[in-house]
């Protein structure tokens, strides 16, 4: 990364420079240089030099500098020339890159440490002493989410997301996965849910029309502390993968919006059967068509009303009292009955759950 972020520099200061200037690493190989062709020289004599001094040195026809405040340089620019504007021009691009490179580190340290946060790789204990290090606010509320990328195109995830969010220094994007990129995102401080979910929405907008791409998106809670961020994290997981069963129609899915399907999605597969075979004793799920189902959906979409119902369904009224006693008789549940009804939606979304993991025998 050092060598991208040394070449980038002395290219822009090339014109401003009327001589060759570059960087060597600790081995006295040219790792950056205005003139092309030098790169990967090996010059033997600035590594022996750097042994002895960490500080200016002229050899060849160059002037040396080291970059950094470190006891051993790892890096050493050069300007061509032994007068005193080599020795001018060395030392302002030795304070130029060494404070481009402290900042690009530190940005880079602070993706690791949410990284390692959100993964479980570091103690809670260690986090207040490596926030305070980086000089990381970790009182900022912030929350996880979770992109999932479902079609594949020439500009990596990774990269997508980090041109919506630019801004290294507040926000964080992280790949754990192909096709799964985790977006730290700080807030406002009186950010609400629905503000989030907006933002969501609008990542996955951006995906589809911009870069013509599929997404998914899993929410976790907003947290306010930096220790947080991993519980934020896993709900965001949690909240793709129970969307999948439960809301596969949504692109945006937020933890807190899961409800009872976050609870069923955690519980065995035996359990669920055993549930199902329970609750349906005069009959099984599979019993119904495809009409009677949407004609459930449609009646619980609608509070149990039954004339908004009908009219939602352009059948009359008796026409769907007539379906629901037939539901009566096969399940033995009359979904006009509120009991009943709250029973019928947690054993279709049993059913549901089911269908998406079967039992392993």
């Amino acid at each position: 990364m050092s060598n991208r972020l040394f070449q980038g520099i002395i290219h822009q200061m090339h014109d401003a420079v009327d001589r060759v200037i570059g960087v060597t690493d600790e081995n006295g190989s040219v790792i950056a240089c205005s003139d092309l062709s030098m790169i990967g020289e090996n010059r033997a004599k600035v590594k022996e030099e750097m042994v002895f001094t960490n500080d200016r040195m002229v050899i060849d026809g160059y002037t040396y500098h080291h970059i950094g405040n470190g006891a051993k340089p790892e890096f050493m620019v050069f300007v061509e020339g032994e007068d005193k504007s080599a020795e001018k021009y060395a030392s302002i691009l030795s304070i130029t890159l060494s404070n481009i490179k402290s900042y690009h580190d530190e940005k880079c340290d602070k993706s690791s440490f949410i990284k390692n946060i959100i993964m479980d790789n570091i103690l809670p204990s260690d986090i207040y002493a490596k926030s305070k290090e980086l000089h990381f606010d970790g009182n900022e509320p912030r929350v996880a989410f979770l992109i999932r990328f479902y079609t594949r195109t020439e500009i990596l995830p990774f990269d997508i997301v980090q041109n919506m969010f630019p801004d290294k220094s507040k926000d964080f994007v992280i790949s754990t996965g192909e096709q799964d990129i985790v977006l730290v995102k700080a807030l406002e401080q009186d950010a609400t849910p629905a503000e989030v979910e907006q933002l969501a929405q609008d990542i996955a907008d951006t995906a589809g029309t911009e870069f013509y791409c599929k997404v998914g998106i899993g929410i976790g809670t907003i947290v306010s502390n930096v220790k947080d961020l991993a519980r934020s994290y896993k709900e965001s997981q949690i909240a793709i993968e129970v969307g999948k069963v439960f809301e596969s129609e949504k692109e945006v899915i937020s933890y807190e919006n899961l409800g009872i399907g976050r609870l069923i999605y955690q519980l065995p597969t035996t359990l669920c059967e055993m549930f199902l075979s329970e609750v349906f004793k005069h009959g099984s799920l599979d019993t119904l068509d495809k009409e009677t189902l949407q004609t459930i959906q449609v009646f619980f979409d609608n509070n149990l009303n039954v004339s908004e119902t009908s009219r939602k369904l352009f059948v009359h009224r008796n026409t769907l009292v007539y379906r629901l006693e037939k539901i009566r008789k096969l399940t033995g549940l009359d979904l006009r009955q509120f009991d009943h009804a709250i029973t019928f939606k947690v054993a279709l979304m049993v059913k549901r759950y089911l269908t998406s993991k079967p039992i392993k025998y």
